[in-house]
């Protein structure tokens, strides 16, 4: 070769690198670097096989990670310990080494893996240049033959000036990569934030409505309604003893006691099956639950949204007993003073009640409930519902409601509520009466009718005096003895005054002949059937259990009491 080929190849190999490096330094992601600098390395030494091995961390090992050229699918996976044949020595060294028969050259320490990928590779002769970056050796560019070939000291020269273009691309590609992953990563946290303060903002702003709501005076289910606008679901809130109080856009739901306790102790709201529940907590007080529906994933966004309005309800809650307090101490202040002194001074008594909202001049029921399961207070707040007036005195619940009829109220009131109460309730009732003076003596007479219910293991029922049978007659402070002969014995009265027959004389002479029909028949003076065929007629009129024991001796009361009236 003459000078001037010689000059004009070493110019061509120049720009060869040249370009090279100015399309690599294009290049942006790691994995395109990587393959253009093997494939460019086999272009430039025109050699049959190239490839490129990195360090690993540790810097125990080089591991193949691209190739061109290679068929060896062993070959493409090896794994090249430092110090171990060509690359090994070239990654420890961080010098180029090159061999013409590497199979047979004692200056690498061969292993039987790394000669083995060789053979099945085919290569004989390979160059390794170090790819260094500030002092550190990345990894190792070879390029190889499958035939014998010296490679000149202008190609080791010429591969590695492109390994240090190549490694300076690699970190660049590596860089931008990392600064494209960071990016990201930071537009995600400011996503991230955004939604973040966006959540902290709707917060707020359900918070402070919810509490201006609460403070202008909205009732739970007011608050409860706006509650479940805010975080689209339903809502049920209960009181501490598990009693609904209001309930928006969902059918009843009781949660799990366990779950509201669970929740109670963590302070925060826990899922129950599709449902969120929280414990409405002032301090540590229980003051209720709150239960969201229709959401069966929450955010954590919308998690803390659903537990600022707990402590909003619990602001409700508080508010709500405060006030109540207030109108029981004033009530119950009322109730006493009507109770123990109504003549002391009728007319403030009355004022005190319509300033309360209650016309204690109309006829009002008077009703004592009693259940041994809950506490007084809970009961009272439970017959709130029923009543105009409810408080607790002499350790009673009493209640004053405007009905006519305080026997079928009574025993109403008594099953809604044992219902609601899960409970057994039992009422005394008495009244209607109207003034201080009278609805004091209608309560003295509900006290006795609720002894007497209890007396007669009666639990869970309610009735007025009235309602007691000759008891109710003998216990009342008014005897209506013409109402209890009629209630008792009125059909078959009716029934006589209609056809003129002798039904209640009849049955006047059977019990006082010991019920024996022949006895009975000699005193009326008539055939025996005849006393049968009367006593049949009987059992038509007032049920055929007339003769039972405690129905019969109320019978015999009513007719002894109408006969004496007649006579």
């Amino acid at each position: 070769m003459t000078l001037w080929q010689a000059m004009d190849s070493a110019a061509h190999a120049l720009r060869q690198l040249l370009d090279t490096a100015r399309d690599l330094a294009r290049l942006r992601d790691p994995d395109a670097v990587l393959r253009s600098i093997v494939h460019r390395a086999r272009m430039l030494l025109a050699a049959d096989v190239s490839y490129l091995s990195m360090n690993d961390s540790a810097g125990t090992h080089t591991y193949m990670r691209v190739t061109d050229g290679c068929t060896s699918a062993v070959f493409q996976q090896l794994l090249i310990g430092m110090g171990e044949g060509l690359g090994g020595k070239v990654a420890q060294s961080a010098l180029p080494y090159a061999a013409t028969d590497y199979l047979v050259d004692e200056r690498f320490r061969h292993t039987e893996t790394i000669d083995a990928a060789v053979r099945d590779e085919g290569l004989t002769s390979i160059l390794g240049v170090p790819l260094s970056l500030g002092g550190s050796i990345i990894g190792v560019l070879y390029a190889a033959d499958r035939s014998t070939r010296t490679f000149s000291p202008e190609e080791v020269a010429l591969l590695s000036s492109f390994a240090d273009h190549a490694a300076i691309a690699i970190d660049n590609a590596k860089l931008l990569e990392e600064t494209q992953r960071t990016l990201a990563e930071l537009n995600t946290a400011n996503e991230v934030i955004r939604a973040q303060n966006e959540a902290m903002q709707r917060a707020e702003q359900a918070h402070d409505q919810l509490t201006e709501l609460v403070l202008r005076g909205a009732d739970a289910p007011m608050v409860a309604a706006a509650v479940g606008e805010v975080l689209g679901g339903g809502i049920v809130l209960h009181d501490v003893y598990g009693v609904e109080l209001a309930r928006v856009g969902t059918p009843p739901v009781v949660p799990d006691p366990e779950v509201v306790a669970n929740s109670r102790g963590a302070g925060r709201a826990l899922r129950t099956g599709g449902d969120w529940v929280c414990a409405v907590l002032a301090g540590g007080e229980q003051l209720g639950s709150l239960l969201l529906t229709g959401r069966a994933d929450l955010s954590n966004a919308d998690r803390r949204l659903f537990e600022r309005a707990v402590m909003v309800t619990a602001l409700l809650l508080l508010l709500r007993r405060s006030v109540a307090q207030a109108e029981d101490q004033v009530r119950g202040e009322l109730l006493t003073d009507l109770l123990t002194a109504p003549d002391r001074s009728p007319a403030a008594l009355i004022a005190r009640g319509q300033h309360l909202g209650v016309d204690l001049t109309t006829p009002h029921a008077v009703l004592i409930a009693h259940c041994d399961e809950v506490p007084r207070g809970r009961l009272a707040v439970a017959a709130a519902e029923h009543a105009e007036l409810v408080g607790v005195h002499a350790e009673q619940v009493v209640l004053l409601a405007e009905e006519r009829e305080p026997g079928p109220f009574a025993e109403k009131l008594a099953q809604l509520l044992g219902e609601r109460l899960a409970g057994t309730v039992t009422v005394g009732a008495a009244g209607p009466a109207a003034g201080p003076v009278e609805l004091a003596a209608a309560h003295a007479e509900a006290a006795r009718c609720l002894r007497t219910l209890l007396a007669l293991d009666w639990h869970g029922r309610g009735a007025a005096l009235s309602g007691l049978g000759f008891v109710g007659l003998l216990l009342g402070g008014q005897a209506d003895i013409r109402g209890y002969v009629q209630t008792t014995i009125g059909p078959v009265l009716d029934y006589d005054a209609r056809r003129g027959t002798e039904l209640a004389r009849t049955m006047r002479a059977y019990f006082a002949a010991g019920t024996q029909l022949t006895r009975t028949k000699d005193v009326l003076h008539v055939h025996v059937n005849t006393v049968v065929q009367r006593l049949e007629r009987v059992a038509s009129l007032l049920g055929k259990d007339w003769q039972a024991p405690q129905r019969a001796l109320e019978i015999q009361l009513a007719l002894r009491l109408h006969h004496l009236a007649d006579t």
